[in-house]
């Protein structure tokens, strides 16, 4: 029963520790490097946050879906955690917070990139 347990945790640790890694990807789209949700979905930056602080909420969120992130996620690289407004968790790149968005249906699109002129897929250095 023990050995069960002890199994049962290490489970629950490396799925907990290997989730920041799996919560986005390199991809290549149109010949650039970009980075993705675990989907292959594109990710974006929005010119109107700020370094660790999103500005993206209520309706503009519901378009551009943040990147969450659990609570106790820990930052990893040019990778880092930003606590929202509403208490939720999102990961940034660069210290700017990332989404997806709702107009992209399948991995590869990009309709997002210059929305506006204020979201910019993010690419990968």
């Amino acid at each position: 029963m023990k050995s069960i347990q002890l199994g049962l945790a290490m489970l629950l640790f490396t799925s907990a520790s290997s989730f920041a890694a799996e919560a986005w990807k390199e991809a290549t789209v149109d010949g650039a490097k970009i980075y993705t949700d675990a989907m292959g979905m594109t990710l974006y930056t929005y010119d109107k946050d700020s370094k660790g602080t999103s500005n993206c909420y209520d309706k503009c969120a519901k378009n551009w879906p943040p990147l969450e992130a659990s609570a106790d996620a820990k930052a990893e690289g040019e990778w880092t955690v930003v606590k929202r407004k509403d208490g939720s968790h999102m990961w940034a790149y660069d210290g700017k917070p990332v989404y997806t968005f709702i107009k992209d249906k399948k991995a590869g699109d990009i309709k997002g990139d210059g929305v506006g002129d204020v979201w910019h897929m993010v690419k990968a250095d």
